[in-house]
């Protein structure tokens, strides 16, 4: 068995391996900057986990593990584009490198690339494989949809934005999971649990992200801190703020989300006011809620390999980054 650390190594070293056509450049180069950057490559990695519970041959995992790596970075170079984001892991985004013209280009191309990936999969598995993939792909567009609109709609519930973060992040790494047991030949059953594993571990993941992003430390976020906040995106915090603070307080919120004002004061209020209500502690026993569940599916499933996906979930709960 691989541990977590080595399946982290042999994607990443699949992924440095990834050649890029010399011309246009413009269309290429840009592939090769978003795939270069340093990143966690859970989706890839969960692929891989998930196979081992099965097999113990991984290489026929890599194929599709880094198609759903490609297609994960297809979609940050449009969210970036959507978001107006000035820095992914740490780096300019691609549309500010460059131009959004050739981020929303490249990322077509990635997304091709990784049906070609896809297809190289045993065929009478296939079939299995882009059903979950596509519905996947789907789910996440939908998710990015109602995360845009949600910007502009003042009554989100805190139900619709767990819907919304299970589109928009879990399902990816649910299919990811389901997508190494296809490939591996793991039970419908197997399948079943690995999905839901997935669903509630992205949605703590996603959480913990909101958490990041407002409190965390930009040398280690590698992301704009406080940029939710200055794109008005009502996340966890913002809602269930919203529902413990009075009437004043509320207010105040509601005055800062209705203005396009990205000043570092109104980030400095807004995480005030989380802080004053205590939100940390409560998207924090929520993340634990969604890992607890997560953690009786992947104890349903019978094999001596979960070690790594047991890391993978703490590290998860306990990362700063």
């Amino acid at each position: 068995m691989k541990s977590f650390l080595e399946i982290g190594e042999l994607v990443e070293k699949e992924i440095g391996g990834l050649s890029y056509p010399n011309s246009p450049e413009s269309l290429y180069n840009p592939i090769e900057y978003i795939m270069g950057l340093p990143a966690k490559r859970l989706r890839p990695m969960l692929v891989v986990m998930a196979y081992q519970l099965f097999e113990d041959n991984i290489l026929s995992s890599l194929s599709p593990a880094i198609a759903i790596e490609l297609f994960h970075n297809f979609t940050l170079l449009h969210d970036d584009i959507m978001d107006n984001a000035p820095l992914r892991r740490g780096n300019p985004t691609v549309h500010q490198k460059w131009n959004s013209n050739v981020a929303i280009l490249s990322g077509d191309v990635m997304m091709i690339k990784a049906y070609q990936l896809l297809n190289q999969v045993e065929p009478k598995k296939l079939p299995a494989i882009l059903d979950c993939f596509n519905k996947a792909a789907i789910k996440v567009c939908e998710g990015q949809q109602l995360d845009m609109d949600f910007e502009n709609r003042e009554n989100v519930s805190l139900n619709e934005y767990i819907q919304m973060i299970e589109y928009k992040t879990a399902v990816l790494l649910a299919a990811s999971l389901q997508i190494g047991a296809i490939t591996a030949g793991g039970s419908k059953e197997d399948q079943d649990n690995l999905y839901s594993f997935g669903i509630n571990i992205g949605i703590a993941f996603q959480l913990k992200d909101d958490f990041l992003d407002v409190f965390g430390a930009p040398e280690s976020f590698g992301k704009q801190i406080g940029g939710d906040i200055s794109a008005n995106k009502k996340t966890f915090l913002y809602l269930k703020a919203l529902q413990l603070a009075d009437e004043k307080t509320r207010k105040k919120l509601q005055f800062y989300y209705a203005s396009y004002n990205k000043s570092t004061k109104k980030v400095d209020e807004v995480k005030a006011i989380f802080q004053s209500l205590d939100i940390q502690k409560v998207l924090i026993d929520t993340m634990q809620t969604y890992y607890k569940k997560a953690m009786l599916h992947l104890n349903s499933i019978n094999s001596d390999c979960k070690a790594p996906l047991i890391t993978f979930s703490d590290k998860l709960m306990n990362r700063i980054s």
